[in-house]
């Protein structure tokens, strides 16, 4: 039997997606920019994506960007932002616990003389609304928080911290990272006061290579990409057809019939939870129902490296993650894991288990007995 338990890091995209790509790379191939027909044709399947990516955030069409994914679109929010504000601030603040597509662009921007305040989180991963409070200041242009983390599954009080900062400066922007909620989450940009917002196609079923961002009409914000002035001068380079269709799709069918899918996605989370709190050793760092994001369980296991057993599942065709994938080049305790108080000896004995639409019950029985024969014996062999 195969498990695959790493949905966090990508998706098995939908056969929509397969064939709409499919079609846009091999019949309506042409290039968007070309003025004849075939030129129009891969326009309209840009339009046609823009038109349902808008409809499923209740903005405009003209509000969607289109990008290289999740990574690009945080880069564009935070620097392109950053830039075109600068005048009026050199101040930002984000959390302890953002993915490095958020953290890596604040850093280059402390080398550019930003200064960065880095809010605390409780033991569930939620920021404190009181010092973030306390941390706005005059020069204050951006503050950026995830909306879900990506390896605990914490949601935090987006809405909330909207009307705290725009209460005290409207003209501070607010960018939201919204790779791990997108899909998961009904999200409302205009109505919860977000002002930028970043999504990835392959999180969702969708492709890779391909997410977008969400730019309120009325900020401010430079491109990164210079060039043949495509959307609107906002990124050049010839758009990624293919990609834009496939995500357009995705996107659709992951918000028809939504709170069932999510009832179901909650429902395999609970029981893993569930499931796993009979295992010995087992600390569970996610929160159940409706207060944690549907698709995230993250588990720490006592007396064993989580490398280890990442690859004692992977022999029995379970795929777990040890943290985020993204960060598997890079290899170090977990930020995230630090900051919510995970204990020292299990910092580096911790697992992510994360869910897809393709999921079902009878694997995480699977996943679960396997630990239970697997969890004494690797015990067993860990060095005092």
């Amino acid at each position: 039997m195969e498990a695959y338990f790493d949905n966090s890091a990508t998706t098995k995209a939908l056969d929509s997606v397969r064939d709409i790509m499919v079609k846009t790379l091999t019949e309506d191939f042409g290039n968007p920019s070309a003025k004849h027909t075939k030129g129009m044709e891969a326009e309209n399947y840009i339009r046609q994506a823009a038109a349902d990516i808008a409809k499923t955030l209740k903005v405009k069409d003209k509000e969607i960007l289109f990008t290289s994914g999740g990574t690009e679109s945080n880069n564009m929010a935070l620097i392109g932002t950053a830039l075109a504000n600068q005048r009026a601030g050199k101040h930002i603040i984000s959390t302890r616990i953002e993915h490095a597509s958020v953290y890596q662009p604040l850093a280059f921007l402390e080398s550019l003389g930003f200064e960065v305040t880095y809010l605390h989180v409780d033991h569930n991963g939620h920021i404190s609304l009181e010092e973030l409070e306390q941390s706005i200041r005059p020069d204050t242009i951006l503050v950026s928080v995830m909306y879900v983390n990506n390896e605990i599954g914490a949601i935090e009080p987006i809405d909330e911290i909207a009307r705290l900062v725009h209460g005290k400066n409207p003209k501070i922007v607010f960018h939201v990272d919204a790779i791990q909620a997108y899909g998961k989450l009904v999200i409302r940009p205009k109505k919860q006061g977000i002002d930028l917002l970043s999504v990835s196609g392959h999180k969702i079923h969708g492709p890779k290579g391909i997410g977008f961002l969400y730019i309120d009409e009325k900020v401010k914000i430079r491109p990164l990409i210079y060039g043949g002035g495509q959307q609107k001068d906002m990124r050049s380079g010839t758009e990624n057809v293919p990609g834009i269709a496939g995500l357009g799709v995705a996107a659709k069918e992951m918000y028809t019939d939504h709170s069932a899918k999510m009832e179901y996605l909650t429902g395999l989370k609970d029981y893993l939870i569930d499931r796993a709190s009979e295992l010995e050793g087992v600390t569970v760092n996610s929160l159940k129902g409706a207060e944690g994001a549907p698709q995230i369980v993250s588990l720490s296991f006592e007396g064993v490296r989580s490398e280890v057993l990442l690859h004692a599942l992977e022999e029995k065709g379970i795929y777990v993650s040890s943290g985020s994938a993204c960060s598997s080049n890079h290899p170090a305790i977990s930020g995230t894991l630090k900051a919510i108080g995970v204990k020292k000896e299990l910092l580096d004995s911790t697992l992510r288990f994360s869910f897809g639409m393709f999921n079902k019950k009878e694997e995480i029985d699977y996943a679960v007995d396997v630990l239970k024969e697997l969890l004494p014996v690797l015990r067993r062999f860990t060095i005092k």
